[in-house]
């Protein structure tokens, strides 16, 4: 089965690895019976196509003894031409100077759109506060456009339902925000595209640091009454640092497209989506670096979202799966699901996580072709023993990575335990090319165990099932451990090879 995701002049296809997949092979791309490319990895973009025009696109896979397997065929047809809004003509006059605050005018425009419309940013430094989209939004960034969220607090008031770190709480509205959080409400906007070639930069670092101080004046008192209980918080900075605005926040969202823009420098995650379905981010960079908490895409009791074609520099995980925190994320019970991560690159920060919020569970997630070797985790699935809930069905092949791991933390582990100790099971790592090296905040890699499974040493709660095959570790000259192996059952290690 093949993917489709249209545009006026181009059609992005992408597809899952094929159960026949045999390394090396490639995939041709015809379009009405003719072939017009190939590549090796699992996307493709057709360009300059005509607008509201159908066309028929099959993709084969070829292996390289010439054995052909149809991938899938599908009929996509190019958006319909729209009206441009030009932010920066009448009636909204937005200035791209790096100076003037364009939130009323930007507010204004994207409250105009409608299904037919489409908001157009050209080059320019827009400076804002939050921005809200509608349903049949779609927000164009030209080349050099960068829509720039201020350092002020103020300009991201007020407050609106999010959720951080696994907890539904008031947070300072995100610098771009798609739909509403009710988790009992269903989908509260579909249907929004934010796309192009510039970026949405963020107030970052500083933006961050604003926000922690007018928040420890205002939880004060909060804070003392909990005591002792402030040593379970990662830092000082935990419960004032939560309220901070996402880059990009999708709550209850549904038919969500972010493509082929800088995403760079929010105050904390940059794309969150939140109790979501079906969005789909590719062909975007991620940077956010020296950003506490900077994670650059996380799905959070989200399903059938999607990322590819994606480059990430992040002060945190590139990509973080979540789906609550105990009580709470346990009571709600929603889980992530559906998740495909593929042809991405990460050049640093911690790579690909499960977790630590995965309360009310994980399951089908789908990793492939991604090059995590730059990260200090790889590929990690973890959680503190509190958590409750199940990490399952997690499938990585294909990949360098800098390792593995499955483990208890001790960090994030405030609040309510749950009755039960999580379950992480059912998961393969094959076709892969562990480096044994974890990079470091310094920028040196330094060596490290190539997989580390070290389960919940509670009876019942040992990780479960999990198989690698397949496997290389290129651990150079110096490494005196490969495998750290604990409170595991069921392990299957199938041709495991150590350089």
């Amino acid at each position: 089965m093949i993917n489709c995701i249209p545009y006026r002049e181009k059609l992005v296809l992408y597809w899952e690895l094929p159960d026949a997949y045999e390394d090396g092979s490639r995939y041709i791309i015809q379009v009405d019976d003719r072939e017009v490319a190939d590549t090796y990895k699992c996307h493709y973009e057709l360009t300059g196509l005509v607008p509201n025009t159908k066309y028929s696109v099959f993709v084969f896979m070829r292996s390289k003894s010439g054995r052909e397997v149809l991938v899938g065929a599908k009929q996509c047809t190019t958006e319909r031409e729209k009206n441009r809004i030009d932010v920066t003509a009448a009636p909204y006059f937005a200035v791209g100077d790096g100076a003037t605050l364009n939130t009323k005018a930007l507010q204004r425009a994207l409250d105009d759109c409608t299904k037919d419309d489409y908001v157009y940013l050209p080059e320019g430094d827009f400076m804002t506060g939050s921005l809200f989209l509608h349903s049949d939004t779609e927000l164009y960034l030209e080349r050099g456009a960068v829509l720039h969220g201020t350092e002020c607090v103020k300009d991201y008031e007020p407050k609106i339902k999010s959720r951080f770190e696994g907890i539904e709480m008031m947070c300072y509205a995100a610098l771009l925000n798609v739909g509403r959080l009710d988790r009992n409400a269903g989908c509260t906007c579909e249907r929004v595209k934010i796309w192009g070639e510039g970026c949405v930069h963020g107030g970052g670092r500083t933006l961050a640091e604003n926000v922690i101080e007018v928040e420890r004046v205002l939880l004060a008192d909060y804070i003392k009454s909990l005591g002792d209980k402030v040593k379970e918080c990662e830092n000082s900075m935990t419960i004032p640092g939560r309220p901070r605005p996402r880059l990009i926040n999708m709550s209850c969202a549904r038919d969500v497209v972010i493509s082929g823009i800088g995403i760079m420098h929010g105050a904390s995650w940059n794309v969150h989506m939140i109790y979501s379905d079906n969005i789909v981010t590719h062909g975007c960079t991620f940077r956010s670096e020296n950003v506490w908490n900077g994670d650059g895409w996380d799905p959070d009791s989200s399903t059938n979202c999607t990322l590819f074609d994606c480059e990430f520099f992040t002060g945190d995980d590139a990509v973080a799966i979540k789906s609550g925190k105990n009580p709470e994320g346990n009571i709600i019970a929603r889980p992530t699901e559906h998740i495909r991560v593929f042809d991405c690159v990460s050049h640093f920060g911690h790579g690909i996580t499960v977790g630590s919020e995965m309360s009310g569970g994980v399951s089908d997630v789908r990793i492939w072709n991604c090059d995590m070797a730059n990260s200090l985790y790889g590929v990690e699935i973890k959680a503190t023993k509190k958590r409750g809930g199940y990490v399952r069905d997690v499938h990585v092949s294909y990949c360098s990575l800098a390792r593995v791991l499955m483990h208890s933390v001790g960090y994030n582990d405030d609040g309510e335990g749950a009755p039960t100790v999580p379950v992480f099971e059912d998961c393969v790592f094959e076709n892969l090319t562990l480096r044994a090296e974890k990079y470091g905040k310094n920028g040196l890699h330094e060596p490290c165990e190539a997989i580390n499974l070290a389960g919940f040493d509670i009876p019942g709660h040992f990780i479960k099932n999990v198989k690698f095959r397949n496997v290389t570790i290129d651990s150079g000259e110096s490494r005196t451990q490969t495998l750290l192996l604990q409170c595991c059952e069921g392990l299957s290690l199938e041709n495991i090879t150590v350089k």
